[in-house]
Protein backbone atom coordinates (compact mmCIF):
# COMPACT_ATOMS: atom_id res chain seq x y z
CA UNK A 1 0.00 0.00 0.00
CA UNK A 2 3.31 2.49 0.83
CA UNK A 3 4.75 1.28 -2.48
CA UNK A 4 1.53 2.04 -3.92
CA UNK A 5 1.14 5.53 -3.17
CA UNK A 6 4.92 6.70 -3.53
CA UNK A 7 4.45 5.05 -7.49
CA UNK A 8 1.20 7.40 -7.78
CA UNK A 9 3.16 10.72 -6.01
CA UNK A 10 6.10 9.55 -8.30
CA UNK A 11 4.40 9.92 -11.38
CA UNK A 12 2.23 13.25 -10.27
CA UNK A 13 5.75 14.77 -9.25
CA UNK A 14 7.30 13.42 -12.77
CA UNK A 15 4.41 15.05 -14.65
CA UNK A 16 4.39 17.86 -12.58
CA UNK A 17 8.19 18.02 -13.70
CA UNK A 18 7.36 17.50 -17.40
CA UNK A 19 4.78 20.30 -17.48
CA UNK A 20 6.91 22.93 -16.11
CA UNK A 21 9.23 22.15 -18.65
CA UNK A 22 7.20 22.29 -21.65
CA UNK A 23 5.77 24.95 -20.53
CA UNK A 24 9.23 27.09 -19.84
CA UNK A 25 10.60 26.25 -23.12
CA UNK A 26 7.13 27.41 -24.67
CA UNK A 27 6.72 30.55 -22.78
CA UNK A 28 7.80 34.09 -24.75
CA UNK A 29 9.75 36.52 -22.62
CA UNK A 30 7.49 39.47 -22.03
CA UNK A 31 8.51 42.77 -23.19
CA UNK A 32 7.97 45.97 -24.14
CA UNK A 33 8.67 47.04 -27.47
CA UNK A 34 8.27 50.92 -27.00
CA UNK A 35 11.28 50.75 -23.73
CA UNK A 36 13.76 49.56 -26.34
CA UNK A 37 16.86 52.40 -26.80
CA UNK A 38 16.87 52.28 -30.71
CA UNK A 39 18.84 55.62 -31.80
CA UNK A 40 17.87 57.36 -34.26
CA UNK A 41 13.74 57.56 -32.56
CA UNK A 42 11.49 55.88 -35.07
CA UNK A 43 8.46 57.74 -36.05
CA UNK A 44 6.07 54.84 -34.84
CA UNK A 45 6.28 52.02 -32.68
CA UNK A 46 3.87 49.53 -31.15
CA UNK A 47 4.70 46.53 -28.80
CA UNK A 48 2.54 43.35 -28.52
CA UNK A 49 4.16 42.05 -25.39
CA UNK A 50 5.99 39.62 -26.33
CA UNK A 51 9.48 38.13 -27.70
CA UNK A 52 10.99 36.50 -30.61
CA UNK A 53 14.05 34.15 -30.36
CA UNK A 54 17.05 33.59 -32.72
CA UNK A 55 17.69 29.71 -32.41
CA UNK A 56 19.37 27.50 -34.62
CA UNK A 57 16.57 26.71 -36.82
CA UNK A 58 16.44 30.44 -37.86
CA UNK A 59 17.42 31.64 -41.43
CA UNK A 60 17.30 35.10 -43.56
CA UNK A 61 14.90 34.51 -46.35
CA UNK A 62 15.58 37.04 -49.04
CA UNK A 63 14.92 37.58 -53.12
CA UNK A 64 18.03 36.95 -54.85
CA UNK A 65 18.12 40.17 -56.13
CA UNK A 66 18.69 41.45 -52.42
CA UNK A 67 20.65 38.39 -51.21
CA UNK A 68 23.73 41.12 -50.58
CA UNK A 69 21.70 42.76 -47.50
CA UNK A 70 20.81 39.90 -46.05
CA UNK A 71 24.33 38.58 -46.15
CA UNK A 72 25.07 41.37 -44.24
CA UNK A 73 22.77 40.98 -41.63
CA UNK A 74 23.82 37.07 -41.23
CA UNK A 75 27.17 38.61 -40.73
CA UNK A 76 26.25 40.97 -37.79
CA UNK A 77 24.37 38.12 -36.08
CA UNK A 78 26.55 35.12 -36.46
CA UNK A 79 29.90 35.96 -34.40
CA UNK A 80 28.15 36.47 -31.35
CA UNK A 81 25.21 34.24 -30.89
CA UNK A 82 27.13 31.34 -32.95
CA UNK A 83 23.79 30.39 -34.48
CA UNK A 84 25.78 30.14 -38.14
CA UNK A 85 22.03 31.74 -39.80
CA UNK A 86 22.20 31.07 -42.96
CA UNK A 87 20.97 33.05 -46.25
CA UNK A 88 18.03 31.48 -48.30
CA UNK A 89 16.27 32.43 -51.38
CA UNK A 90 14.42 29.62 -51.78
CA UNK A 91 10.36 29.55 -50.12
CA UNK A 92 10.72 28.45 -46.34
CA UNK A 93 9.30 24.97 -45.42
CA UNK A 94 8.22 26.22 -42.31
CA UNK A 95 7.25 29.81 -40.89
CA UNK A 96 8.70 29.82 -37.47
CA UNK A 97 11.83 31.25 -36.23
CA UNK A 98 12.75 32.89 -39.94
CA UNK A 99 13.59 36.11 -40.55
CA UNK A 100 12.19 37.92 -43.91
CA UNK A 101 13.67 40.63 -45.79
CA UNK A 102 11.24 41.67 -48.79
CA UNK A 103 10.53 44.99 -51.26
CA UNK A 104 7.28 46.05 -51.46
CA UNK A 105 5.73 48.28 -54.49
CA UNK A 106 2.77 49.02 -51.77
CA UNK A 107 4.94 50.86 -49.36
CA UNK A 108 5.56 53.56 -51.05
CA UNK A 109 4.90 55.92 -48.52
CA UNK A 110 7.88 54.52 -46.64
CA UNK A 111 10.36 56.34 -49.48
CA UNK A 112 13.61 55.77 -50.44
CA UNK A 113 14.81 54.54 -46.95
CA UNK A 114 11.83 54.18 -44.85
CA UNK A 115 11.13 50.59 -43.83
CA UNK A 116 8.49 48.56 -41.80
CA UNK A 117 9.76 45.54 -38.82
CA UNK A 118 6.42 43.31 -38.04
CA UNK A 119 8.19 41.04 -34.80
CA UNK A 120 6.07 38.31 -33.98
CA UNK A 121 6.65 35.30 -31.62
CA UNK A 122 6.98 33.56 -34.77
CA UNK A 123 9.10 35.60 -37.38
CA UNK A 124 10.92 38.77 -37.80
CA UNK A 125 9.55 40.79 -41.42
CA UNK A 126 11.41 43.62 -42.69
CA UNK A 127 9.36 44.93 -45.72
CA UNK A 128 11.43 48.27 -47.19
CA UNK A 129 10.06 50.34 -50.97
CA UNK A 130 13.91 50.26 -51.72
CA UNK A 131 16.64 48.04 -50.75
CA UNK A 132 18.10 51.05 -48.91
CA UNK A 133 15.18 50.98 -46.46
CA UNK A 134 16.11 47.51 -45.58
CA UNK A 135 19.90 48.03 -44.68
CA UNK A 136 18.42 50.89 -42.54
CA UNK A 137 15.70 48.32 -40.75
CA UNK A 138 18.42 46.45 -40.69
CA UNK A 139 20.37 48.39 -38.25
CA UNK A 140 17.18 48.48 -36.25
CA UNK A 141 17.43 45.10 -35.86
CA UNK A 142 20.59 45.38 -34.50
CA UNK A 143 19.70 47.38 -31.95
CA UNK A 144 16.76 45.25 -30.43
CA UNK A 145 19.24 42.88 -30.09
CA UNK A 146 21.55 43.19 -26.86
CA UNK A 147 24.25 45.22 -27.13
CA UNK A 148 26.72 41.66 -27.06
CA UNK A 149 25.50 41.39 -30.82
CA UNK A 150 27.97 43.46 -31.53
CA UNK A 151 30.62 41.39 -30.26
CA UNK A 152 33.19 39.24 -32.43
CA UNK A 153 33.21 36.40 -30.18
CA UNK A 154 30.45 34.24 -29.36
CA UNK A 155 28.21 35.24 -26.60
CA UNK A 156 25.77 33.73 -24.21
CA UNK A 157 22.18 33.99 -25.31
CA UNK A 158 19.27 34.29 -24.99
CA UNK A 159 19.08 36.33 -28.47
CA UNK A 160 15.17 37.90 -27.97
CA UNK A 161 13.93 40.58 -29.98
CA UNK A 162 10.88 42.54 -28.31
CA UNK A 163 7.56 41.75 -30.42
CA UNK A 164 5.22 44.43 -32.16
CA UNK A 165 5.64 47.02 -35.22
CA UNK A 166 8.02 49.87 -36.14
CA UNK A 167 7.25 52.12 -39.05
CA UNK A 168 10.10 54.36 -39.25
CA UNK A 169 11.36 56.79 -42.69
CA UNK A 170 13.86 59.66 -42.37
CA UNK A 171 12.91 63.29 -42.78
CA UNK A 172 15.67 64.58 -44.62
CA UNK A 173 17.27 63.11 -47.30
CA UNK A 174 20.72 64.19 -46.61
CA UNK A 175 22.44 62.72 -43.38
CA UNK A 176 26.03 63.09 -43.24
CA UNK A 177 29.13 62.93 -41.41
CA UNK A 178 32.36 64.45 -42.86
CA UNK A 179 35.68 63.19 -42.30
CA UNK A 180 39.23 65.90 -43.30
CA UNK A 181 41.87 63.62 -44.69
CA UNK A 182 44.20 66.24 -45.70
CA UNK A 183 45.50 67.68 -42.08
CA UNK A 184 45.63 63.91 -41.39
CA UNK A 185 45.81 60.82 -43.83
CA UNK A 186 43.98 58.27 -42.95
CA UNK A 187 43.99 54.94 -44.97
CA UNK A 188 41.21 52.73 -46.73
CA UNK A 189 40.70 50.62 -43.73
CA UNK A 190 39.82 53.01 -41.02
CA UNK A 191 37.22 55.16 -44.16
CA UNK A 192 36.21 51.56 -44.21
CA UNK A 193 35.39 51.64 -40.18
CA UNK A 194 34.36 55.53 -40.33
CA UNK A 195 31.75 54.39 -42.94
CA UNK A 196 30.40 51.27 -40.87
CA UNK A 197 29.94 53.66 -37.81
CA UNK A 198 28.12 56.07 -39.31
CA UNK A 199 25.98 53.33 -41.02
CA UNK A 200 24.58 52.11 -37.61
CA UNK A 201 23.11 54.83 -37.75
CA UNK A 202 21.49 55.05 -40.53
CA UNK A 203 23.32 58.23 -42.25
CA UNK A 204 23.81 57.86 -45.62
CA UNK A 205 26.48 60.24 -46.67
CA UNK A 206 30.40 60.32 -46.55
CA UNK A 207 31.79 63.51 -47.01
CA UNK A 208 35.91 63.33 -47.72
CA UNK A 209 38.09 66.34 -47.64
CA UNK A 210 40.28 65.15 -49.66
CA UNK A 211 42.45 68.53 -50.14
CA UNK A 212 44.09 71.35 -48.32
CA UNK A 213 46.63 73.02 -47.48
CA UNK A 214 48.43 70.41 -45.62
CA UNK A 215 48.16 67.33 -48.04
CA UNK A 216 46.70 66.22 -51.49
CA UNK A 217 45.02 62.74 -51.01
CA UNK A 218 43.42 62.00 -54.35
CA UNK A 219 45.36 60.60 -56.94
CA UNK A 220 44.81 62.53 -60.22
CA UNK A 221 46.75 61.09 -63.06
CA UNK A 222 47.01 63.96 -65.63
CA UNK A 223 48.90 65.75 -62.62
CA UNK A 224 50.77 63.54 -60.60
CA UNK A 225 53.00 65.46 -58.59
CA UNK A 226 49.82 66.64 -56.45
CA UNK A 227 50.25 63.17 -54.84
CA UNK A 228 53.68 62.48 -55.15
CA UNK A 229 54.82 66.04 -53.41
CA UNK A 230 51.53 67.43 -52.53
CA UNK A 231 50.79 64.33 -50.56
CA UNK A 232 53.90 63.69 -48.68
CA UNK A 233 53.38 65.43 -45.89
CA UNK A 234 50.66 66.40 -43.20
CA UNK A 235 50.65 68.35 -40.12
CA UNK A 236 53.35 68.16 -38.05
CA UNK A 237 55.43 66.84 -40.76
CA UNK A 238 54.36 63.36 -40.97
CA UNK A 239 54.57 60.88 -43.83
CA UNK A 240 50.90 62.13 -45.12
CA UNK A 241 49.71 59.78 -47.68
CA UNK A 242 46.89 59.24 -49.91
CA UNK A 243 44.36 57.25 -52.27
CA UNK A 244 45.22 55.41 -55.28
CA UNK A 245 42.29 55.65 -57.98
CA UNK A 246 41.90 51.89 -57.03
CA UNK A 247 41.52 52.68 -53.46
CA UNK A 248 38.81 55.16 -53.46
CA UNK A 249 36.67 52.79 -55.94
CA UNK A 250 37.69 50.20 -52.54
CA UNK A 251 36.18 52.94 -50.47
CA UNK A 252 33.09 54.10 -52.88
CA UNK A 253 31.84 50.52 -53.53
CA UNK A 254 32.16 50.13 -49.72
CA UNK A 255 29.62 52.71 -48.80
CA UNK A 256 27.76 52.06 -51.85
CA UNK A 257 27.07 48.73 -50.50
CA UNK A 258 26.21 50.12 -47.34
CA UNK A 259 23.24 52.85 -49.28
CA UNK A 260 26.06 55.83 -48.10
CA UNK A 261 26.86 58.26 -51.15
CA UNK A 262 30.62 59.36 -51.05
CA UNK A 263 31.15 63.42 -51.68
CA UNK A 264 34.76 64.52 -52.46
CA UNK A 265 35.93 67.71 -52.01
CA UNK A 266 39.10 69.60 -53.68
CA UNK A 267 38.92 73.02 -51.42
CA UNK A 268 39.44 75.93 -53.46
CA UNK A 269 40.93 78.63 -54.26
CA UNK A 270 41.68 78.56 -51.15
CA UNK A 271 43.34 76.05 -48.97
CA UNK A 272 45.16 74.59 -51.94
CA UNK A 273 49.37 75.37 -50.33
CA UNK A 274 49.68 71.29 -51.29
CA UNK A 275 48.65 71.90 -55.13
CA UNK A 276 50.44 75.40 -55.19
CA UNK A 277 53.47 74.01 -53.77
CA UNK A 278 53.11 70.81 -56.63
CA UNK A 279 52.78 72.50 -59.57
CA UNK A 280 54.51 76.27 -59.66
CA UNK A 281 52.40 77.05 -63.03
CA UNK A 282 49.06 77.89 -60.19
CA UNK A 283 50.31 80.25 -58.50
CA UNK A 284 50.27 84.07 -60.14
CA UNK A 285 54.35 84.39 -59.83
CA UNK A 286 54.88 81.73 -61.08
CA UNK A 287 57.20 80.50 -57.69
CA UNK A 288 56.18 77.00 -55.48
CA UNK A 289 55.39 77.63 -52.34
CA UNK A 290 56.93 75.19 -49.23
CA UNK A 291 54.96 72.64 -48.04
CA UNK A 292 53.08 73.71 -45.31
CA UNK A 293 52.60 71.24 -42.06
CA UNK A 294 50.76 74.05 -39.46
CA UNK A 295 47.10 74.29 -38.93
CA UNK A 296 46.74 78.13 -39.86
CA UNK A 297 43.84 78.73 -42.79
CA UNK A 298 43.17 81.46 -45.29
CA UNK A 299 46.82 82.18 -46.68
CA UNK A 300 46.52 80.53 -50.04
CA UNK A 301 44.76 80.89 -53.20
CA UNK A 302 45.22 79.76 -57.01
CA UNK A 303 45.74 82.18 -59.52
CA UNK A 304 42.22 82.56 -60.44
CA UNK A 305 43.49 85.07 -63.61
CA UNK A 306 45.22 81.95 -65.60
CA UNK A 307 43.93 79.59 -67.64
CA UNK A 308 46.24 77.04 -66.84
CA UNK A 309 44.42 77.28 -63.36
CA UNK A 310 40.74 76.20 -65.09
CA UNK A 311 42.39 72.98 -67.01
CA UNK A 312 44.09 71.89 -63.75
CA UNK A 313 40.78 71.76 -62.22
CA UNK A 314 38.62 70.78 -65.31
CA UNK A 315 41.44 67.84 -65.14
CA UNK A 316 40.41 67.27 -61.46
CA UNK A 317 37.23 67.54 -61.90
CA UNK A 318 36.89 64.68 -65.10
CA UNK A 319 38.87 62.34 -62.89
CA UNK A 320 36.72 62.72 -59.88
CA UNK A 321 33.96 62.46 -61.81
CA UNK A 322 34.43 58.99 -63.25
CA UNK A 323 35.47 57.61 -59.99
CA UNK A 324 32.74 58.85 -58.16
CA UNK A 325 28.76 57.31 -59.09
CA UNK A 326 27.25 59.81 -56.47
CA UNK A 327 25.58 63.10 -57.58
CA UNK A 328 27.71 65.22 -55.68
CA UNK A 329 31.23 67.05 -55.63
CA UNK A 330 32.29 69.61 -53.33
CA UNK A 331 34.29 72.68 -54.20
CA UNK A 332 35.10 74.08 -51.03
CA UNK A 333 35.37 77.60 -51.25
CA UNK A 334 35.86 78.58 -47.90
CA UNK A 335 37.93 81.01 -46.16
CA UNK A 336 39.36 82.03 -49.51
CA UNK A 337 41.04 85.18 -47.44
CA UNK A 338 44.37 85.87 -49.77
CA UNK A 339 41.24 85.48 -53.14
CA UNK A 340 39.95 89.18 -53.55
CA UNK A 341 36.42 89.33 -53.58
CA UNK A 342 36.29 90.33 -57.32
CA UNK A 343 38.16 87.24 -57.95
CA UNK A 344 36.76 85.06 -56.03
CA UNK A 345 33.24 85.63 -57.43
CA UNK A 346 33.65 84.70 -60.92
CA UNK A 347 36.11 82.00 -60.35
CA UNK A 348 33.10 80.06 -57.91
CA UNK A 349 31.00 80.57 -61.20
CA UNK A 350 33.42 78.78 -63.43
CA UNK A 351 34.12 76.17 -61.03
CA UNK A 352 30.29 75.49 -60.84
CA UNK A 353 30.15 75.34 -64.21
CA UNK A 354 33.03 72.64 -64.82
CA UNK A 355 31.42 70.75 -62.57
CA UNK A 356 27.96 70.73 -64.11
CA UNK A 357 29.94 70.07 -67.83
CA UNK A 358 30.40 66.55 -66.17
CA UNK A 359 27.32 65.73 -64.49
CA UNK A 360 28.13 66.41 -60.94
CA UNK A 361 25.78 68.58 -58.54
CA UNK A 362 28.51 71.23 -56.94
CA UNK A 363 28.49 72.31 -53.21
CA UNK A 364 30.08 74.38 -51.76
CA UNK A 365 30.61 75.95 -48.46
CA UNK A 366 28.25 78.89 -47.59
CA UNK A 367 30.69 82.12 -48.91
CA UNK A 368 30.34 80.37 -52.17
CA UNK A 369 26.28 81.77 -51.98
CA UNK A 370 27.72 85.35 -52.75
CA UNK A 371 28.23 83.66 -56.52
CA UNK A 372 25.80 83.48 -59.09
CA UNK A 373 24.58 80.63 -58.62
CA UNK A 374 22.29 77.68 -60.83
CA UNK A 375 19.56 75.85 -59.55
CA UNK A 376 21.14 72.86 -58.46
CA UNK A 377 23.97 74.11 -56.74
CA UNK A 378 24.05 73.42 -52.94
CA UNK A 379 25.83 75.19 -50.39
CA UNK A 380 26.81 73.99 -46.99
CA UNK A 381 26.43 76.52 -43.75
CA UNK A 382 29.20 76.34 -41.33
CA UNK A 383 29.54 80.19 -39.65
CA UNK A 384 27.67 83.00 -41.13
CA UNK A 385 24.19 82.89 -40.82
CA UNK A 386 24.34 85.42 -43.39
CA UNK A 387 25.58 83.47 -46.17
CA UNK A 388 23.00 80.93 -45.27
CA UNK A 389 19.94 84.13 -45.57
CA UNK A 390 21.56 84.74 -48.99
CA UNK A 391 21.10 80.67 -50.03
CA UNK A 392 17.86 80.38 -48.69
CA UNK A 393 16.79 83.85 -50.57
CA UNK A 394 18.15 82.16 -53.86
CA UNK A 395 15.88 79.19 -53.34
CA UNK A 396 19.38 76.46 -53.18
CA UNK A 397 19.40 73.88 -51.18
CA UNK A 398 21.45 74.07 -48.20
CA UNK A 399 23.14 71.44 -45.67
CA UNK A 400 23.06 72.45 -41.98
CA UNK A 401 26.58 72.16 -40.72
CA UNK A 402 26.66 74.89 -37.59
CA UNK A 403 30.34 74.58 -36.51
CA UNK A 404 28.91 75.81 -32.95
CA UNK A 405 27.12 72.95 -32.81
CA UNK A 406 27.57 70.24 -35.21
CA UNK A 407 31.57 70.61 -35.96
CA UNK A 408 32.70 67.10 -34.37
CA UNK A 409 36.51 68.50 -34.33
CA UNK A 410 35.39 71.00 -30.97
CA UNK A 411 36.33 70.20 -27.90
CA UNK A 412 33.09 69.04 -25.21
CA UNK A 413 34.89 71.03 -22.90
CA UNK A 414 37.83 73.17 -21.45
CA UNK A 415 39.55 69.70 -19.84
CA UNK A 416 39.49 67.46 -23.25
CA UNK A 417 42.99 66.75 -24.71
CA UNK A 418 42.23 67.02 -28.44
CA UNK A 419 40.22 68.88 -30.64
CA UNK A 420 39.66 73.55 -30.71
CA UNK A 421 37.45 75.47 -29.93
CA UNK A 422 37.67 78.43 -31.96
CA UNK A 423 33.62 78.16 -32.22
CA UNK A 424 32.34 76.84 -28.84
CA UNK A 425 32.77 73.90 -26.79
CA UNK A 426 30.14 71.38 -27.57
CA UNK A 427 28.86 68.79 -24.79
CA UNK A 428 26.65 65.96 -26.47
CA UNK A 429 23.87 67.95 -24.87
CA UNK A 430 24.42 71.19 -26.83
CA UNK A 431 25.50 68.89 -29.86
CA UNK A 432 21.82 67.64 -29.52
CA UNK A 433 20.11 70.52 -28.48
CA UNK A 434 19.18 72.27 -31.61
CA UNK A 435 17.24 72.25 -34.87
CA UNK A 436 18.47 72.76 -38.62
CA UNK A 437 14.95 74.95 -39.32
CA UNK A 438 15.35 77.38 -36.57
CA UNK A 439 19.33 77.68 -36.11
CA UNK A 440 19.01 80.48 -38.75
CA UNK A 441 16.60 82.88 -39.29
CA UNK A 442 14.47 82.44 -42.44
CA UNK A 443 14.74 78.96 -43.01
CA UNK A 444 12.79 76.95 -45.16
CA UNK A 445 12.52 73.51 -44.02
CA UNK A 446 11.86 72.92 -48.29
CA UNK A 447 15.06 73.95 -48.79
CA UNK A 448 17.04 72.50 -46.29
CA UNK A 449 18.66 69.23 -47.58
CA UNK A 450 19.56 67.86 -44.38
CA UNK A 451 22.56 67.83 -41.79
CA UNK A 452 26.22 67.00 -41.88
CA UNK A 453 28.60 66.69 -38.97
CA UNK A 454 32.16 67.34 -40.01
CA UNK A 455 35.07 66.36 -38.14
CA UNK A 456 38.17 68.22 -38.74
CA UNK A 457 41.76 66.53 -38.00
CA UNK A 458 44.08 68.96 -37.28
CA UNK A 459 44.50 67.46 -34.02
CA UNK A 460 43.49 63.91 -34.71
CA UNK A 461 46.18 61.83 -35.08
CA UNK A 462 44.89 58.19 -34.85
CA UNK A 463 41.31 56.18 -35.09
CA UNK A 464 41.00 56.14 -31.80
CA UNK A 465 40.88 60.03 -31.38
CA UNK A 466 38.22 60.16 -33.71
CA UNK A 467 36.48 57.78 -32.23
CA UNK A 468 36.92 59.75 -29.31
CA UNK A 469 35.53 63.12 -30.72
CA UNK A 470 32.72 61.65 -32.63
CA UNK A 471 31.21 59.21 -29.89
CA UNK A 472 28.88 60.19 -28.44
CA UNK A 473 27.70 63.17 -30.66
CA UNK A 474 27.24 61.32 -33.70
CA UNK A 475 24.00 59.34 -33.04
CA UNK A 476 22.45 62.66 -31.75
CA UNK A 477 23.03 64.15 -35.27
CA UNK A 478 21.75 60.76 -37.06
CA UNK A 479 18.81 61.60 -34.95
CA UNK A 480 18.65 65.36 -35.71
CA UNK A 481 18.49 64.18 -39.02
CA UNK A 482 16.47 61.44 -38.99
CA UNK A 483 13.01 61.52 -36.28
CA UNK A 484 10.84 64.30 -36.45
CA UNK A 485 11.62 67.01 -33.94
CA UNK A 486 8.61 67.07 -32.45
CA UNK A 487 9.33 64.04 -30.90
CA UNK A 488 13.02 64.65 -30.18
CA UNK A 489 13.23 65.17 -26.33
CA UNK A 490 16.83 65.50 -24.98
CA UNK A 491 15.94 63.58 -21.46
CA UNK A 492 14.70 60.70 -23.33
CA UNK A 493 17.62 60.84 -25.94
CA UNK A 494 20.25 60.66 -22.81
CA UNK A 495 18.32 57.75 -21.51
CA UNK A 496 18.70 56.05 -24.90
CA UNK A 497 22.07 57.32 -25.02
CA UNK A 498 23.32 56.17 -21.93
CA UNK A 499 22.13 52.60 -22.54
CA UNK A 500 23.82 52.49 -25.83
CA UNK A 501 27.30 53.12 -24.10
CA UNK A 502 27.00 49.22 -24.09
CA UNK A 503 27.00 48.79 -27.84
CA UNK A 504 30.33 51.31 -28.25
CA UNK A 505 31.76 48.69 -25.23
CA UNK A 506 30.78 46.01 -27.52
CA UNK A 507 32.06 47.58 -30.53
CA UNK A 508 34.82 48.63 -28.84
CA UNK A 509 34.76 52.23 -29.41
CA UNK A 510 36.62 54.52 -27.40
CA UNK A 511 33.54 57.35 -25.79
CA UNK A 512 33.91 60.33 -24.02
CA UNK A 513 31.95 59.57 -21.32
CA UNK A 514 30.01 62.60 -20.73
CA UNK A 515 28.88 63.51 -17.18
CA UNK A 516 25.73 64.22 -18.55
CA UNK A 517 24.94 61.48 -19.32
CA UNK A 518 23.93 57.92 -16.83
CA UNK A 519 26.40 55.12 -18.26
CA UNK A 520 26.05 52.79 -16.04
CA UNK A 521 23.34 50.49 -17.76
CA UNK A 522 26.71 50.16 -20.40
CA UNK A 523 28.03 47.84 -17.70
CA UNK A 524 26.17 44.81 -19.71
CA UNK A 525 29.33 44.39 -21.88
CA UNK A 526 32.75 43.84 -19.39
Amino acid sequence: MIYSKMNVLMKTTFTMICFFVLFSCTQKTPTDLTLVSIIPLPVSVQATGSSFALSADTDIYVSKEHQSIAQYLAAQLNPATGLDITVKTEAPTSSSSHIYLSISPEEKDLGEEGYLLEISEDSLKLTANNPAGLFRGVQTIRQLLPAKIEMSTKQEGPWEIPTGTIRDKPQYAFRGAMLDVSRHFFGVEDVKQYIDMIAHYKMNVLHLHLSDDQGWRIEIKSWPNLTKHGGSTQVGGGKGGFYTQEQYKEIVQYAQDRFITIIPEIDMPGHTNAALSSYPELNCDGKAPELYTGIEVGFSSLCTSKEITYKFIEDVIKELAALTPGPYIHIGGDESHATKKEDYLPFIEKVQDIVQKYGKQPIGWEEAAQAKLKGNTVIQYWSNPDHAKEAFAKNLQVIMSPAKKAYMDMQYDSTTALGLHWAAYIEVDSAYIWDMETIVAGAKKENILGIEAPLWTETILKMDDIEYMIFPRLPGYAEIGWSPASMRNWDSYKRRLGEHGARFKAMNINYYPSKLVDWSLAKEVK
